[in-house]
C-alpha cells in the first residue's frame, strides 16, 4: 500500500479501493462475515474466508464472479459501488499487474527473514532481486511469464497502460534505498568465498573504505595467502565455522577480523519482530494473571536459541517422596 502510493496516483487508487473491498468483505460485521463463508462453501471456492493478509486470491476471473454475485445479494450502495469497481476492466487490469508485482516482492520478503541469516545472505537477495526487476521489464513488452494474473487479466492482449514505468520507479527506488550501503560486491564475494576474488586491488579498495582501520597492503597478502592455502580450499564447512576457526591457524588475523565484523552485524529487525510475535502469544487472554517478572522469564525461555540441558537438571535435584 505505502509502496504503492509512493510510486503513482493511479496505483495508489486501485490500491485504496482494494483494501477497502477486503475490509468490507472481511470485517463489516459479524452477520456479512458469516454470509460470505456460507457462500463461499454453496459455491464451492478454494477458500471458506477471506483472509486479510494475502495475495489477493480472488483475483481470477472466476472469483471475481463469484464475488460479484455476493455484493449483488447484499443490495447496498457501498456493495454496488464495490460491483462497478469490479467489472471495470481497466482498474482489475491493474489491480492483476500490482498483485503479480506484490507477489515477487512477498517472496523477497520471505528471504529477508529467519534466524542466523548475515548481512551477506541479505544484501545478496537484494542484488538478486534488483536484477529480476529488469527482467521483470523486459517481460512486459513479451509474454508476460512473471505476470500471471496480468496475462489471465488481459486474456494474452496487449495491455494498454505503461506499466514499465512503474518498474523503472521501483529500480530507482530500490537503488535509492541501498546506494548508502558501504558493503561492495568485491568485499562480499570474499566472505562468500574468498577463492573466487579475482581483482585484489578493488577489494582492498573497497574494504578500506568501510574499515578505515584497515591496510589495503596486508589485505592484499592475506587474502592472497589465504587463496593459495591447499587446506582451506578442501574444507567443506559452513561459513561461520570456516571464519571462525578454520582461518585461524591461516595466518591472517586483518582479514579475519573485518569479516567476523561484517558477520556479526544485525542485517534486519527480525528477531525484534520475532520477540513481539512471541510476547503477543504469550500474553494471550486466558493469562490475567501474569506479571512483567513472569513475563521477563517466559520470553527468555522463549527467544534463547540454546537447548536446556533437561537430563543434567534433574540429576541435580532430589524426589521428596511422601511418607
Amino acid at each position: 500500500m505505502v509502496l504503492c502510493a509512493s510510486l503513482g496516483e493511479r496505483y495508489s487508487e486501485v490500491m485504496t479501493t482494494v483494501m477497502k473491498l477486503v475490509s468490507y468483505l472481511r470485517a463489516s460485521s459479524a452477520l456479512q462475515h458469516c454470509l460470505l463463508r456460507s457462500f463461499l462453501i454453496e459455491v464451492n471456492a478454494t477458500f471458506d474466508d477471506l483472509l486479510l493478509h494475502n495475495n489477493v486470491w480472488w483475483l481470477s476471473k472466476g472469483k471475481v464472479l463469484e464475488l460479484e454475485t455476493f455484493l449483488l445479494d447484499q443490495k447496498s450502495a457501498k456493495a454496488k459501488l464495490f460491483v462497478d469497481f469490479m467489472k471495470n476492466d481497466e482498474k482489475m487490469e491493474i489491480v492483476a499487474f500490482l498483485t503479480d508485482n506484490t507477489s515477487h516482492l512477498n517472496d523477497l520478503n520471505m528471504k529477508l527473514q529467519g534466524k542466523n541469516s548475515t548481512v551477506c545472505d541479505l544484501m545478496l537477495a537484494v542484488h538478486a532481486f534488483q536484477r529480476k526487476l529488469e527482467v521483470f521489464k523486459y517481460d512486459l513488452q513479451q509474454d508476460l511469464l512473471h505476470f500471471p494474473r496480468l496475462l489471465d487479466q488481459t486474456a494474452g492482449k496487449h495491455h494498454h497502460h505503461n506499466y514499465a514505468e512503474f518498474l523503472d520507479m521501483l529500480i530507482k527506488n530500490f537503488q535509492t534505498r541501498f546506494e548508502d550501503f558501504p558493503l561492495g560486491k568485491h568485499v562480499l564475494l570474499c566472505i562468500e568465498n574468498p577463492f573466487l576474488v579475482k581483482n585484489i586491488a578493488e577489494f582492498s579498495n573497497e574494504a578500506t573504505k568501510v574499515f578505515q582501520w584497515a591496510s589495503a597492503a596486508s589485505l592484499q597478502t592475506e587474502l592472497i595467502e589465504l587463496q593459495e592455502n591447499l587446506a582451506l580450499q578442501e574444507s567443506h564447512c559452513d561459513l561461520v565455522t570456516f571464519w571462525t576457526k578454520m582461518v585461524t591457524a591461516a595466518g591472517v588475523p586483518l582479514l579475519q577480523k573485518m569479516t567476523l565484523q561484517i558477520l556479526t552485524m544485525f542485517p534486519s529487525t527480525y528477531c525484534c519482530e520475532s520477540a513481539f510475535s512471541t510476547m503477543n502469544m504469550v500474553k494471550n487472554t486466558y493469562r490475567h494473571t501474569l506479571t512483567n517478572e513472569h513475563l521477563h522469564y517466559c520470553l527468555r525461555l522463549a527467544l534463547t536459541p540454546f537447548m536446556p540441558k533437561f537430563k543434567q537438571l534433574v540429576a541435580q535435584r532430589r524426589c521428596h517422596l511422601s511418607h
